[in-house]
């Protein structure tokens, strides 16, 4: 009878999947970032849309794409420590206050018509600066909104269904708009939309957390967070498999309008139908993940993932149609997100809660610091080899390492000791 009581109160169904919005703090963050993360994909679609429609240069395409993630690469690790350190809640106020009033500035500037390619690098490379402190910090404050600690795989999915979500509805949304008023009243609505999550954020009521207290010597603290990290086997193979499909295949994203023009031959409805199935396929495999009771399997699943991604991209790059290419995209859409995200909750299960922040920088580094690096190169090849081609090797290089960790790396994800 206790067994049967016990099975009968789990929750199933939908209230399995959104078991974590019984919390008031998370269930605030998520209604303020459904907004903003609408505002912020409609951004990334308007403002690569206008940097080609300026420059027409699939290099330039890749150059700001680089300066708005080189400085997760190069910062990130020490906004770890100053994670670990400082209050995260003030943190990312600041943060979102700050993205808020960068967004405003680029509406502006264009819609006065005074816009050039440096403002938009200049502008690109400060929300970039932002973004290292943001991204670690947001990602290890996620534990303090929940009561228990066996939720966390399911608020890290439902963050990523989120994230997705407004990836389906976000990049559609700004192809219409900018067909019809152009690339500025995206950003005005980007930079409207951090209202939301502002206000989440200032109406949250938190327990005092006490971050680690202050030592002299921020080095030290860095190097701690770096031996802890790549001592480790299992987050070291998380961290090189990530680090390795961001600098390969997450690029695509940034040739996404040389390829909705020239080899689909759309225009900017077309690149948002593109990125909008991206973000339907993450959508589907962030519901999956967040429909999961336990993280038992995660470590399997992430090669399996990283693999279905770069055929994806594979299959992508030899479509010519467009059904199709919807179709290959929602494939990797779902391959990039399910990996990614297998990868935070694992990280976050196994690491101490002293080294989250630092952790965590350094998968914000494998994950967004890679990309600008993948994004260079991708802007580069593909006025050598094309972007299809370009596409296509991204693919084969995230299969050959999703081979490699399956042999090598999941085993050490599954000891006998360990659940996961």
């Amino acid at each position: 009878m206790a067994l049967n009581a016990t099975t009968s109160a789990r929750p199933k169904g939908l209230k399995l999947i959104f078991r974590t919005l019984r919390y008031r703090n998370y269930r605030l963050f998520f209604a303020g970032q459904c907004i903003s993360l609408i505002g912020t994909w409609m951004q990334q679609i308007a403002l690569s849309w206008l940097v080609y429609r300026l420059t027409h240069s699939v290099f330039l395409l890749g150059m700001v794409g680089f300066v708005s993630q080189f400085p997760t690469f190069l910062f990130a690790p020490f906004a770890g420590v100053l994670s670990d350190r400082w209050n995260r809640h003030h943190i990312l106020i600041f943060t979102q206050s700050m993205s808020m009033l960068l967004a405003m500035t680029l509406a502006v500037l264009v819609l006065t018509g005074a816009i050039a390619v440096w403002h938009i690098l200049l502008l690109t490379l400060f929300l970039g600066c932002v973004n290292a402190l943001d991204i670690p910090t947001r990602q290890s404050f996620v534990i303090y909104m929940i009561d228990q600690r066996e939720d966390l795989g399911n608020a890290i999915a439902l963050n990523s269904a989120l994230f997705n979500g407004a990836r389906f509805l976000g990049p559609s949304v700004a192809g219409l708009l900018i067909a019809a008023v152009g690339e500025g009243i995206c950003f005005l609505l980007n930079g409207l939309s951090y209202l939301a999550v502002i206000a989440a954020l200032l109406s949250m009521k938190l327990s005092p957390v006490h971050a680690e207290s202050m030592k002299a010597n921020m080095l030290h603290d860095f190097k701690e967070g770096l031996a802890y990290t790549f001592g480790s086997e299992p987050i070291r193979s998380i961290l090189l498999l990530l680090a390795l499909t961001s600098f390969m295949g997450v690029p695509y994203a940034v040739l996404m309008p040389a390829f909705a023009r020239d080899i689909l031959h759309g225009g900017p409805h077309t690149l948002g139908f593109l990125m909008s199935s991206t973000g339907a396929g993450a959508l589907f495999g962030a519901v999956y993940l967040a429909s999961r009771r336990s993280i038992i399997g995660l470590g399997k699943i992430i090669p399996i993932t990283a693999g279905i991604f770069g055929m994806g991209l594979i299959g992508f790059s030899l479509s010519r149609i467009l059904w199709l290419s919807l179709l290959l995209m929602f494939i990797a859409g779902f391959g990039i997100m399910v990996q990614v995200a297998s990868s935070n909750t694992l990280l976050q299960t196994i690491v101490d809660d002293n080294m989250r922040g630092r952790v965590m920088s350094f998968f914000a580094v494998s994950f967004m610091g890679m990309a600008p690096f993948g994004s260079l190169l991708a802007g580069s090849l593909a006025g050598m080899m094309g972007v299809a081609n370009t596409l296509m090797l991204g693919g084969i290089c995230c299969v050959m390492g999703a081979t490699v960790y399956a042999r090598k790396g999941y085993a050490f994800l599954n000891p006998p000791h360990k659940p996961f």
